[in-house]
């Protein structure tokens, strides 16, 4: 029976998707779940020896769940395309299946913003629970910020998943505009309301929690950057909920 399952969400990750397979082939079982790639992302995958299934998009908690539903190991392991798991990490994975001591884990991650790796700024210490056994957990059906929910104890495991999230600019403002789109779907249909003073509020305290509170400074330049990233993408969440308001009320 297969032990671990590595499941990827993809869409157009033929830049990324190599890299990844390469760090994931210590697994039993590589799951990818592409929705809808019009570049070489599935071919690649399938070339090396992943399992493919191509679906539409929901969502990324939704297209998580449907990837835990189509794994065939009773551990999973989530993983993005524009992450890579090292020797290391993948030993301590191995090592913590077979302990067994708890169902669940959390794993640190080190992202990139980019130019650097960044050390403070609300993006370390970032622990997110990605080791799992599959009956004891699913995903938040988040459209965007989706968590993975159980009610088991969970253990930590020591060596960081290495995350490129943000490459070049051109990938902080794609993610931005399409972030920022899905969270006010989220905020939305969870009930809340947008304005304009609400987004020029919610966005300037976003930039005071991480230059200021999460010591965003000590990141020197890169840490104003993303702290000013972060309040625009903050500032649109909010303007694009009060347009989904307006929308709803014609």
């Amino acid at each position: 029976m297969t032990a671990l399952s590595i499941v990827i969400i993809t869409k157009n990750e033929a830049l990324n998707i190599t890299d990844c397979l390469v760090s994931a082939a210590f697994a039993d079982e590589i799951l990818v779940m592409d929705s809808g790639s019009h570049d070489n992302t599935v071919a690649l995958a399938r070339s090396m020896g992943a399992k493919v299934v191509e679906t539409d998009w929901i969502g990324f908690g939704h297209q998580k769940n449907r990837g835990l539903y189509n794994a065939k190991g009773p551990w999973i392991f989530v993983l993005d395309a524009d992450e890579r798991i090292s020797a290391e990490l993948a030993n301590e994975i191995k090592e913590a299946i077979k302990q067994n001591q708890y169902d669940v884990f959390e794993v640190p991650r080190k992202s990139l913003f980019v130019t650097k790796f960044m050390n403070h700024s609300g993006w370390r210490p970032d622990f997110t629970k990605r080791l799992f056994k599959k009956e004891v957990a699913q995903f938040s059906t988040h459209n965007v910020h989706e968590h993975l929910e159980t009610s088991h104890k969970h253990g930590r495991l020591k060596v960081p998943l290495i995350h490129y999230s943000y490459r070049d600019f051109e990938t902080v403002l794609a993610k931005m505009n399409s972030y920022s789109s899905a969270g006010a779907l989220d905020a939305y249909n969870s009930g809340k309301k947008g304005s304009l003073k609400k987004a020029i509020g919610h966005g300037l305290w976003t930039f005071i929690r991480t230059y200021i509170i999460r010591a965003g400074f000590l990141d020197g330049r890169e840490g104003l950057m993303l702290s000013i990233a972060n309040a625009e993408a903050t500032y649109y969440r909010y303007i694009k909920l009060s347009h989904i308001d307006i929308i709803n009320k014609k």
